[in-house]
C-alpha cells in the first residue's frame, strides 16, 4: 500500500469560527446551495454527524463522477479541526483504496482565517498510482473555488453562521 501526500491552503477574509461553522459543520445543507454544480446533495446513512458518520455525496452534473461515501474520522471544534475518509465510489478508481483529508482552520491576517488541507491518497495493494502535478492543481483549484463560493456566501449574508 503506498500514500502520496499533498497539502494545500486558502485564505479568507472570514472569521475561523464563522468559516467553521459554514464550511464545516452546515457544509451538507450550504454547499449544494451555493455550488450546485459541484455538490448535488449531501445525505447521512449512518450516524449522528459525528465520528464514524457514513455519508453519501452525490455530485453535480457536470462531475466526472457520480458519488462517493465519506466517514467522519474526527472532529475537533474547539481547535477547527476537521478529518474525514472517502471510503467509497468512482472516484476512487481501481487502484485506491481511500482518500483522507485533514482540515484545519486557522486565525489568518486582518482577522480572517486560513484553512489548510492535507490530502492522502491511499492505494490498493502494490499499485503505483501516479497523480499528475495537472491533477493535483486542479484539485486544489476545486477546492478553493468550493471554499471561495462558502466565503461569497458568507459575505453576500453577513448575519449567518454567527453562532
Amino acid at each position: 500500500m503506498g500514500v502520496i501526500t499533498y497539502e494545500h491552503e486558502v485564505t479568507s477574509s472570514i472569521p475561523p469560527a464563522k468559516m467553521w461553522n459554514a464550511y464545516i459543520l452546515d457544509a451538507d445543507n450550504l454547499i449544494p446551495k451555493v455550488l450546485p454544480q459541484a455538490i448535488k446533495s449531501v445525505e447521512t446513512l449512518e450516524g449522528d454527524g459525528g465520528v464514524g458518520t457514513i455519508k453519501c455525496v452525490t455530485f453535480g452534473e457536470g462531475s466526472q463522477f457520480k458519488s462517493v461515501k465519506h466517514r467522519i474520522d474526527g472532529i475537533d471544534k474547539e481547535n477547527y479541526s476537521f478529518q474525514y475518509s472517502i471510503i467509497e465510489g468512482d472516484a476512487l478508481g481501481d487502484s485506491l483504496e481511500s482518500i483522507s483529508y485533514d482540515v484545519k482552520i486557522e486565525a489568518g491576517p486582518d482577522g480572517g482565517s486560513v484553512c489548510k488541507t492535507i490530502s492522502k491518497y491511499i492505494t490498493k495493494g502494490e499499485h503505483i498510482v501516479h497523480i499528475t502535478e495537472e491533477k493535483i492543481k486542479e484539485g486544489k483549484e476545486k477546492a478553493k473555488a468550493l471554499f471561495k463560493a462558502v466565503e461569497a456566501h458568507l459575505h453576500a449574508h453577513p448575519h449567518e453562521y454567527n453562532y
